[in-house]
C-alpha cells in the first residue's frame, strides 16, 4: 500500500489496514518484526481479529501444516514449540538477526497493491517533532558488524574498560550480558540476549561469559563466535567457532597488541 497517511507509523491507522488486508486475503500465517513498532502492531491485530500471538520468536518451521513457533520460556531456561491448529491466521513476532537471509531461484514473491480507503479521524497520537541523533554513543549494537561482549568474568567496570579498547581496534562496539548489565559493567541498550538486544554480526566475541541460554539465543547467528573464558566446561564453547580457554584479563590485552601491530603493517 502506498498512502500518505502511512508515511509515519500510528498503531490505529496501521491496525486498521492490516486488518482489512487479513479480512479480504485470509492468510495462514501473518509475521511481524519484533521491533518496536511490531510488539505494538502484532497485539493490536490479534485483539481486533480474535487470534493468538506468539511473541519473540527465535524459530519459525512448517510441521504437519502448521507453523511451528520457537521461543524462550520460564525466563529463557526452556525452549517452548508453539503451535496454532485452530485459529487463523497464525500470528507470531520474530526478533531481528535470528535467522539468516536465505536465496532461493525457485520461489517469487508476488506483490499485491492494494487500495484501503484510510479514516483519518481515527487517529488518537499525532507526531509533533521528530529528533535524530547520529554518534557512535548512540549507535545500536544491533548494526555493528562486530561485537565484543564482556560477562560476569570481566569482574568489575574497570577491567571491563579493556573490551572498550579491543572494539576500538576493531571498529567495532561493545555488548554485556545480563549478569554485567547487572552488575552496572555496561548499559542496558548493550545487553545482548533474550532479555536484550538480538545480534547478528560477523564477529562476535564472548569475554568472560559462560554462556546462559538466555544469552546464548541472542547472538547463536552470528557468523563467527570467538569465546574467551576461564572454564573448559562452559556452555558458551558449544556455540563458539573458536574458543581459547585462559583469563580473559590475560588474554585481550594481547589480542589488542596483536590487532594494533597488524594494523600499523
Amino acid at each position: 500500500m502506498e498512502n500518505s497517511e502511512l508515511a509515519e507509523y500510528n498503531t490505529d491507522v496501521f491496525s486498521m489496514v492490516i486488518v482489512a488486508l487479513i479480512n479480504k486475503h485470509k492468510p495462514g500465517i501473518c509475521l511481524y518484526p519484533a521491533t518496536i513498532m511490531g510488539r505494538d502492531l502484532a497485539p493490536r491485530i490479534a485483539t481486533a481479529i480474535y487470534v493468538g500471538l506468539t511473541a519473540d520468536c527465535t524459530g519459525l518451521s512448517i510441521k504437519d501444516g502448521l507453523l511451528l513457533q520457537s521461543r524462550p520460556a520460564f525466563g529463557g531456561n526452556i525452549m517452548a514449540d508453539i503451535l496454532s491448529p485452530n485459529s487463523r491466521p497464525q500470528m507470531a513476532t520474530v526478533r531481528p538477526n535470528v535467522m539468516k537471509l536465505s536465496e532461493s531461484a525457485d520461489n517469487v514473491a508476488v506483490v499485491i497493491n492494494e487500495d484501503i480507503k484510510i479514516n483519518k479521524n481515527i487517529k488518537r497520537v499525532k507526531v509533533i517533532e521528530r529528533k535524530i541523533v547520529h554518534d557512535k554513543a548512540s549507535a545500536k549494537i544491533e548494526n555493528s558488524d562486530i561485537i565484543i561482549s564482556g560477562g560476569r568474568g570481566m569482574k568489575d567496570i574497570n577491567k571491563f574498560k579493556i573490551l572498550e579498547d579491543l572494539a576500538f581496534s576493531l571498529d567495532g562496539m561493545v555488548g554485556a550480558s545480563r549478569a554485567a548489565v547487572d552488575m552496572g559493567f555496561k548499559e542496558k541498550s548493550r545487553q545482548v540476549g533474550q532479555s536484550g538486544t538480538t545480534v547478528s554480526p560477523k564477529l562476535y566475541v564472548a569475554c568472560g561469559i559462560s554462556g546462559a541460554v538466555q544469552h546464548i539465543v541472542g547472538m547463536k547467528s552470528s557468523d563467527i563466535i570467538i569465546a574467551i573464558n576461564k572454564d573448559p566446561n562452559a556452555p558458551i564453547f558449544n556455540v563458539a567457532k573458536y574458543g581459547i580457554v585462559g583469563d580473559v584479563h590475560d588474554i585481550v590485552p594481547k589480542l589488542i597488541k596483536a590487532v594494533k601491530k597488524r594494523v600499523k603493517k
